[in-house]
């Protein structure tokens, strides 16, 4: 890696074996008969990074955790989306995501979530294009229309943070398990949503 790399650029080169399989849930809601199950289930799957960033000692100092707020905005297009108040009370939680020791590990997971962001708009202007009712269930897609320079902005964070070599090394660490702990979870709720289709 070059001197030269921000730990945006230093994060991309050491993940990169995990990027095709971390899309591909997004790139598969990208065809002209996707349906809302699909699009449902998607969301359903989304993994649940928030709880365990919000109890991230000193975390909150870094990083803005409105922005972690996803759950909210997911519940509220599943609900759009037909799913009973109840129903949603009873979709599977990933109890594997614990707390982190520390910010670079949690920031290395935060880059694996952030990252979908980038998808984010593509993904949405499609849905609306092939969903009728899909307005109704696009808050989640939606949260960052008005930031749009969010992802530079969380880059310049990670590069705060990122002063010291093993404060790098933490962040990859932490971003590597993020990776394969969300490829793991779509994985098993795969199979579950299979099963009850």
């Amino acid at each position: 890696m070059s001197r030269a790399d921000n730990a945006l650029q230093k994060l991309d080169k050491a993940t990169r074996r995990w990027h095709n399989a971390a899309d591909e849930p997004w790139l598969s809601l990208l065809r002209p008969d996707v349906t809302e199950r699909e699009y449902c289930d998607h969301l359903v799957r989304e993994a649940p990074l928030e709880g365990a960033c919000a109890y991230t000692p000193q975390l909150s100092h870094v990083i803005e955790l409105r922005h972690l707020r996803r759950a909210g905005l997911i519940a509220q297009d599943l609900l759009a989306l037909g799913l009973t108040p109840s129903a949603l009370a009873s979709l599977p939680q990933c109890f594997s995501i614990t707390p982190f020791k520390d910010v670079p590990e949690a920031l290395g997971w935060l880059y694996v979530v952030e990252r979908t962001t980038l998808r984010h708009d593509q993904v949405r202007r499609h849905l609306h294009q092939h969903l009728r009712d899909f307005g109704y269930a696009s808050h989640y897609l939606r949260m960052f229309d008005h930031v749009p320079d969010h992802w530079q902005r969380f880059g310049k964070t990670l590069d705060r943070v990122a002063n010291k070599p093993e404060r790098v090394e933490a962040m990859i660490e932490g971003a590597d398990a993020g990776f394969e702990r969300m490829q793991r979870w779509f994985q098993s709720m795969g199979t579950r949503l299979r099963s009850t289709a």
